[in-house]
């Protein structure tokens, strides 16, 4: 499986590129947001690969960053979401803008997305606000990314597979924490996440 690539753009069409890779010219699908943020034909570029191999075929989605091929994952999880319509609703919203929508339960703002109608916006703002477990909300409401993100400290990180082992599900866990870093600060130790969690978790 392929998960990372680096080279040179060769040609950028509606809905997909070429990256040349040692001289070999890889099809890449992408984003509408993605394909407008490479760089110029000739330029070199690197993306992360999202491999799906199928009897007929095998596809490969690209993406520049971590959180958006986390939210391509994520928005498979729902029923009637292929890779067209995740790589539409990417291209639609940012993992910010997506992360709102689902927080507020927007399903008017997740239908501007091609191929979502109203059915499956209310379907996807439902569904992924258990199925996102790499993202969480902030003291403030705001978008934040939990997991392997940069500014996560390792022990919140800890805390949360910790509660995670206690019984809690990953995205109240995630929720939790990202909630006591604003409190606890960058140099909070696991144990103190954990506590803080829990006191979170019980409210």
């Amino acid at each position: 499986m392929i998960g990372k690539l680096r080279g040179v753009v060769d040609s950028v069409e509606e809905e997909s590129l070429v990256l040349d890779v040692g001289g070999v010219g890889y099809l890449i699908a992408a984003s509408a947001r993605t394909l407008r943020a490479l760089p110029a034909a000739g330029e070199p570029a690197e993306l992360l690969i999202e491999t799906h191999v199928r009897e007929d075929a095998i596809r490969l989605y690209g993406f520049l960053t971590t959180a958006e091929r986390d939210w391509f994952r994520a928005l498979q999880s729902v029923q009637g979401v292929g890779g067209k319509v995740a790589l539409g609703v990417l291209g639609t919203l940012s993992p910010e803008a997506l992360m709102s929508a689902i927080a507020k339960q927007d399903k008017a703002m997740m239908a501007r997305a091609p191929g979502v109608g109203p059915k499956l916006a209310a379907r996807l703002v439902l569904e992924l606000k258990d199925k996102a477990p790499a993202f969480a909300i902030d003291a403030s409401g705001a978008p934040a990314r939990v997991e392997g993100a940069a500014g996560m400290p390792k022990a919140a990180e800890d805390a949360i597979l910790a509660l995670v082992g206690l019984g809690y599900p990953r995205a109240q866990a995630s929720t939790a924490i990202s909630k006591c870093l604003g409190e606890l600060g960058q140099e909070a130790e696991t144990a103190a996440f954990i506590r803080a969690g829990l006191k979170e978790l019980a409210r």
